[in-house]
């Protein structure tokens, strides 16, 4: 556990009088719109939230042809400063998702203009440093890429214009440390910036903007069509939500998405992806069209719509008044007006302090919106007994850990246990074009351990809340979130285990080996010891080395004796490190040795000289036996002939050994001994010639 004031965020603006407030009667119906005293330098195309609260802003060439003064900005809400820096590169309508370390991961870019090439370049915004580093090329440019980061923590990147400004039909996924995947075909075309969304189950849903929406396997990297929407029209620069998932309901996923168009329409539509056979339906309408509009989860669930216009970058037309989305109920309610048009590159992010900062619009090159707004939800408002507006009581957390792994309980310190009524975490944002690439809100079970504690139960995997950075979140039973603590979600350290080859097959007195590797995971650095369960009576196992640290492998030896019962023997491998036990299993077949049976007949055969006579030479596999056998024979008196048809037989089989005597041969009985070998194997039988 840690203190929370050194790692909280305390921006609450409700508290900084660093704006010009707007603030209504209303203000606990339909929340409060504000304008920051400051603007913003740049023009902030694509912005992502840090886990240290502040927003790292990218702007590149800013939508100004020509312009090599690529810039970056940072703004810090407790400083109320927005710094900028150059960059080395245009990283102008790129995709940009925050990393599961908290860094944000730069993808694509623009190489040229009019008409627009992207850029293959990547690179890491690192908050510690402040600074920008280059990563692995792509195999191609992407220029309006969409990327998310996927249930494992790679991230995925789809779309884009490549390098000689076509459209990137592939999909690439970039490992931190190791860098890109082979790029996958998808097998079509899809839009510039597609809304992409990562489900429960691991695989991605395409929700737009076109009509016809497609799922994505990373495992197979196999697209498949899922539903068409309701609206016959494609959906441009409308925005897509991935509703909250609950663990009430098994976190069934459902998808909004809202707007677009040009002219543009305030329809809506939502999809329950856990139905047996998902299709979409219309929802209620927004207040207004929007088209290059943002959406907003907010930590009670609700989302905020807001910006955009009818007719695309027509300030004349712009949709001042925001809506509010309530899941529950599925209808939206009024969320105030703020003062100033958001158009193309205006982006939205909900803040630690449950605010929301709205900035930028860009509807001709050259010019944007440089003012700032900060939207305080109703939630943090309410009225005293005489009924005037006044600052809601919210609950606060005094200590929350720095880190969270999947599935494990966790301590939460808070005043007000017994008032919460919800405990969230809400993906740090990253926002542009009007989409939120890595927006979700995940809830979570809890229970009141005593008057100022909680235990709450994080997400159960990657695929339900991918790794990363997340708000925390606690709301009362008056609707009211506090000031959110970051944490982040990631896999406990750990390793599996897998043996190689699956079973292996011995005679008695033989030995097998059978190779076990360890591949860790999520930093697992421990040391690994082994055992072996299930040997059959006389065998003994060794590992070399008896121990791996971090990932490695280990030969296990198995030896029988030739009094170890011949049968097949499921073994058990457990690999253990401290109280974390992972097994893997093989089997030893213990059988006898691959052989086989050589019979002659007749027993005795009487040939007259000058003439001749047959014996039948039977080969039978024994124990799976395969091999060659080579016939010979001898015994043969002086004078007489002897030959195979043929001369070897192959696992099983027959061949014929003629004899003729000659007129010179000796008359007589002998014996005769027909021997079949293979390797080392080597069987006889005997046989009587009489020659007359």
């Amino acid at each position: 556990m840690r203190q929370l004031v050194s790692r909280t965020i305390v921006c609450s603006f409700l508290a900084v009088n660093i704006f010009t407030s707007r603030a209504s009667a209303q203000a606990n119906v339909t929340g409060s719109w504000t304008t920051l005293s400051y603007t913003m330098p740049i023009n902030p195309v694509h912005a992502a939230l840090m886990n240290n609260g502040k927003v790292v802003i990218v702007s590149g060439s800013g939508n100004v042809a020509g312009n090599t003064n690529y810039q970056a900005g940072l703004w810090d809400p407790q400083a109320g400063a927005v710094t900028t820096q150059p960059v080395a590169w245009d990283m102008f309508c790129n995709g940009m998702v925050v990393l599961p370390d908290g860094r944000a991961f730069i993808n694509g870019g623009t190489t040229q203009y009019d008409p627009f090439h992207g850029a293959l370049t990547n690179s890491i915004y690192d908050p510690a440093t402040n600074g920008f580093t280059n990563v692995q090329n792509m195999a191609h440019g992407r220029w309006y890429p969409t990327v998310t980061v996927l249930g494992d923590g790679r991230v995925l990147t789809f779309s884009g214009l490549d390098e000689n400004g076509n459209t990137n039909t592939t999909v690439e996924f970039y490992t931190v440390g190791s860098g890109w995947s082979t790029p996958f075909a998808a097998g079509w075309t899809p839009p510039l910036y597609p809304r992409l969304h990562v489900l429960p189950s691991g695989k991605v849903f395409y929700s737009g903007s076109t009509t016809q929406s497609q799922m994505f396997d990373p495992a197979t990297h196999q697209w498949t069509n899922v539903a068409t929407t309701r609206y016959s029209g494609t959906r441009t620069y409308g925005t897509s939500v991935l509703l909250p998932l609950s663990p009430a309901n098994n976190y069934a996923p459902k998808v909004m998405i809202m707007g677009g168009g040009n002219p543009s329409t305030a329809t809506t539509e939502l999809i329950d992806l856990s139905a047996a056979n998902p299709s979409w339906v219309f929802g209620p309408s927004m207040s207004q069209p929007r088209i290059e509009m943002n959406a907003v989860i907010l930590p009670t669930g609700k989302v905020l719509a807001l910006g955009g216009s009818y007719n695309d970058e027509d300030t004349a037309t712009a949709s001042l008044n925001a809506d509010l989305y309530d899941p529950v109920t599925n209808t939206f309610s009024s969320a105030g007006a703020n003062a100033y048009a958001r158009l193309y590159h205006s982006v939205a992010l909900l803040m630690p302090d449950a605010t929301v900062w709205v900035a930028g619009g860009n509807p001709q090159r050259g010019t944007y919106e440089s003012h700032m707004e900060i939207y305080q939800p109703a939630y943090l408002f309410t009225t005293d007994g005489s009924g005037n507006v006044i600052a809601a009581t919210r609950p606060t957390i005094t200590s929350a850990p720095s880190g969270i792994n999947y599935g494990s309980n966790f301590t939460i310190e808070t005043p007000d246990a017994a008032n919460i009524t919800s405990a969230v975490l809400v993906r740090a944002g990253g926002v542009t074009h009007a989409f939120n690439m890595d927006q979700r809100l995940v809830g979570m079970s809890f229970t009141v351990a005593d008057a100022g504690d909680l235990t709450l139960t994080a997400p159960p995997s990657g695929n339900i809340a991918p790794p990363g950075y997340y708000l925390l979140f606690l709301v009362n039973n008056a609707g009211v979130p506090s000031v959110a603590s970051f944490v982040q979600l990631a896999a406990a350290p750990d390793f599996a285990v897998s043996a190689t080859p699956a079973s292996n097959s011995v005679t008695p007195g033989s030995g097998a080996n059978y190779t076990v590797n360890v591949m860790s995971t999520a930093g697992f650095n421990g040391a690994v010891s082994f055992t072996i369960s299930g040997l059959p009576s006389g065998a003994t196992a060794s590992f070399n080395p008896s121990s791996v640290a971090g990932s490695g492998s280990s030969t296990l030896s198995v030896n029988t004796t030739s009094a170890t019962p011949l049968g097949t023997y499921p073994l058990t491998i457990a690999a253990t490190s401290g109280n974390l036990v992972h097994t893997a299993s093989v089997n030893l077949v213990v059988s006898a040795a691959a052989d086989f049976t050589l019979t002659a007949t007749p027993s005795s055969l009487t040939v007259a000289r000058k003439s001749s006579g047959s014996y039948t030479v039977s080969i039978s596999a024994l124990n799976g036996f395969s091999g060659t056998v080579a016939l010979s024979v001898s015994g043969v008196p002086s004078r007489t002939s002897s030959s195979f048809s043929p001369s070897s037989v192959s696992t099983s089989g027959q061949s014929t050994l003629t004899i003729g005597p000659n007129k010179p041969a000796q008359t007589g009985t002998y014996q005769l001994v027909i021997t079949g070998t293979s390797g080392n194997l080597s069987h006889s039988a005997s046989v009587t010639l009489v020659i007359q």
